[in-house]
């Protein structure tokens, strides 16, 4: 069993900028994509990044450019710098790990097609 731990959610002004890491435990094997999804009140869990153990990075339209995914796969750690925030972005910050075949597999941009999940760090932007 996997667990994630995420932090560096927080407040922070439109146009900002939040840095979220996230930590395996025990380290994810070595095909394990990692990602991050959000959540904001009353809407689905959304695919926000992912990347996969051969560093291949995937994004949403609207965060790309924005935001940028990155692993340090001896570490086991997952991280998300996001600049230029915008209040649309308040969420709930998930970070996900799930194995989709292959080192250089596309992950999912699906919520259920992952295995495990953090527990969760607020995002919020003020306008």
């Amino acid at each position: 069993q996997v667990q994630l731990v995420e932090s560096g959610g927080g407040l922070v002004q439109a146009g900002g900028s939040l840095r979220l890491s996230c930590t395996a435990s025990p380290r994810t094997g070595s095909a394990d994509a990692m990602g991050w999804f959000r959540q904001a009140p009353g809407k689905e869990r959304e695919f926000v990044a992912a990347i996969n153990w051969a560093k291949v990075t995937y994004y949403r339209g609207s965060v790309e450019g924005r935001f940028t995914i990155s692993r340090d796969n001896a570490k086991a750690t997952v991280e998300l710098q996001m600049n230029n925030l915008d209040p649309e972005d308040a969420a709930v910050y998930y970070c996900s790990a799930s194995r989709f075949g292959s080192m250089r597999a596309t992950p999912s941009r699906n919520a259920e097609a992952w295995r495990y999940w953090g527990q969760g760090t607020q995002v919020t932007v003020s306008s």
